[in-house]
């Protein structure tokens, strides 16, 4: 069964089907471009990893956007974490958040791991929620507590490392990712493939079935079978 053809998808030599599985593959799983271009060639359809790499960039944030505009409204309770990552030789910040359930609110990254990298965290996550939380939970770094003054933010604030264990998690796939890709290239290729990998992500934490129908509706096509 196939979906009505999607506009976006007109002339491609592919079918819509066929695209959004690649893209699918590529942002749902610690998978390399050759290795999507493997899995699709063991289906009998043969394309190149450098194609698959195109249709990630144009197709994939597209969705992601489009994902987020849908996105139901996320939980009033923050779990903010930073992990290091290094690209380039040089040490960068990721900082995340999640909300109670699990859902990844957004990702930022940073050369920075101070008072000023946590407050413009929380200004994107109010601009983007609406709304303060009514509970933040982190981890014992005093930056956090610095920007939520400076912010002059209300709510409970919860800082010991036990209790984050969430938004610590939240961090695997990227660890996954970046042993996978033998690092990162710039900071600019993080922030690009994460903001396009956790609303994706996002969407398959809810029931399967569900999150299929849903991405089959936001991309314009079902997955290959």
């Amino acid at each position: 069964m196939t979906t009505r053809p999607d506009p976006r998808y007109a002339g491609y030599r592919f079918p819509a089907e066929i695209i959004a599985t690649a893209v699918w593959l590529y942002f749902r799983f610690p998978l390399s471009l050759r290795m999507v271009e493997e899995l699709l060639a063991a289906r009998g359809i043969t394309v190149s990893y450098e194609t698959v790499r195109q249709w990630s960039l144009k197709f994939g944030r597209e969705i992601a956007d489009r994902m987020r505009r849908r996105a139901p409204r996320r939980g009033d309770k923050w779990h903010l974490d930073e992990v290091v990552l290094t690209i380039a030789g040089r040490k960068h910040y990721l900082w995340r958040a999640v909300d109670q359930d699990g859902f990844v609110l957004d990702v930022l990254v940073q050369s920075r791991r101070d008072a000023k990298a946590a407050e413009r965290l929380l200004r994107k996550l109010l601009k983007q929620q609406g709304r303060a939380p009514r509970v933040l939970v982190t981890d014992q770094l005093k930056s956090y507590a610095a920007a939520k003054r400076e912010l002059t933010l209300g709510g409970e604030h919860r800082q010991h490392k036990g209790l984050n264990n969430r938004a610590e998690n939240s961090h695997q796939p990227t660890r996954r990712r970046e042993r996978q890709r033998k690092r990162f290239q710039s900071p600019r290729h993080v922030q690009r493939f994460l903001s396009i990998h956790d609303p994706i992500a996002n969407l398959f934490h809810a029931a399967r079935a569900q999150a299929f129908e849903a991405w089959a509706d936001i991309a314009g096509a079902r997955l290959a079978a």
